[in-house]
């Protein structure tokens, strides 16, 4: 059973009302269109409209929060890429020339860019939120990532953030991240989660060889025996492998959850974040949107264990939330169709013969 985090208020995410759902059904079979020839956007407007609780949602600031922190782990080699990558990025981010940054402008959505634990001190920038919790994790191949305390505080951190956003107005909400060795941790939290072999979880990464992931394995797996963590408690699950950007996404997806925000979920990462927080809050699964299955091995699997159905399978690898990016305007598809089609009766159609 996890712990309730020592300083985060009790979580009250309830499951989605069904209330309104035989009218969004009926709403949505009413649209000038065979019954369910709009595939999956006619499950995401059901469930669009459930979460907001109306039969005419809307999307209001949407916007990716980017989550950065370093990971002690690259000490021993899990990625092809230096530890100062992390910060290079971030100031890429700021700069507005990543990836992320070309994908919110394309669909107007926000860009908030968040310093978890980056092992380096940021000049003050307006798109810069400074949430530090430390420079960077241990290294969890001789000692547990980060103290009970760190993790409750990433948490914390990013509980507060979400909740801020949604007090904003924001009602649609992606999540990414930055943070080189990121995907040795993700892998490492959904093996002891899952209970999965490490080797079905590993994937390559930044870009490692062969070689390199069956080493990347290979300290996931002794760092797994060292540590022997219960499974049965994602947060120390958290604490033991997680990074502080991976902490702080789970507390952002619990607090945007909270006040019934819908959830973008990008690549493995966010994805190993969101199989946290479902640990601990379960209902959540109810608000979440997954972005698309990424091509990172244990993505699927993962995706699988949460019973979720991916909107795009594009073999993307990036992270930064450019997944959640790219899967938006489907977002706004599926709200568009259900309030601006026309219905049989104003269009004057005759229905499908049911005889």
């Amino acid at each position: 059973m996890s712990r309730q985090p020592l300083s985060l208020p009790q979580l009250s995410i309830s499951p989605l009302d069904q209330g309104l759902k035989a009218a969004l059904q009926a709403k949505i079979d009413n649209k000038t269109k065979p019954r369910g020839a709009l595939g999956q956007l006619e499950s995401l407007a059901l469930q669009l409209g459930l979460i907001q609780q109306s039969l005419t949602p809307v999307l209001q600031r949407p916007a990716i929060l980017v989550f950065a922190g370093d990971h002690g782990v690259v000490e021993e080699g899990v990625s092809p890429y230096p530890q100062e990558v992390t910060r290079q990025m971030v100031m890429n981010f700021l700069a507005g020339g990543a990836g992320i940054n070309v994908f919110t402008r394309q669909h107007g959505m926000r860009i908030k860019v968040v310093d978890a634990g980056v092992a380096h001190v940021f000049p003050a920038h307006p798109e810069l939120i400074r949430a530090k919790v430390g420079m960077g994790t241990h290294n969890f191949s001789k000692m547990p990532a980060m103290s009970t305390q760190m993790c409750d505080q990433a948490l914390i951190n990013g509980y507060r953030l979400a909740q801020m956003e949604a007090a904003a107005g924001t009602n649609v909400m992606g999540f990414g991240e930055m943070g080189i060795g990121n995907t040795t941790s993700a892998s490492a939290i959904v093996a002891v989660l899952c209970q999965l072999p490490v080797a079905q979880c590993v994937g390559r990464g930044t870009g490692l060889d062969d070689a390199g992931v069956m080493h990347k394995a290979e300290v996931i797996r002794q760092a797994m025996a060292r540590h022997q963590v219960d499974n049965t408690d994602p947060l120390a699950v958290l604490a033991t492998f997680g990074g502080f950007e991976i902490a702080m996404m789970v507390g952002a997806m619990l607090g945007a959850a909270e006040k019934r925000v819908a959830l973008l979920i990008d690549g493995f990462i966010a994805t190993a974040a969101l199989l946290v927080a479902s640990r601990v809050a379960p209902a959540i699964l109810e608000y979440c949107i997954f972005a698309h299955c990424s091509d990172e091995a244990g993505h699927q699997l993962v995706l699988q264990q949460l019973g979720a159905r991916p909107l795009l399978n594009l073999g993307l690898r990036l992270g930064e939330g450019t997944g959640a990016a790219m899967a938006y305007p489907l977002v706004q598809a599926a709200v568009n169709f259900l309030n601006e089609m026309a219905s049989f009766e104003s269009a004057n159609i005759s229905r499908q013969d049911a005889s």
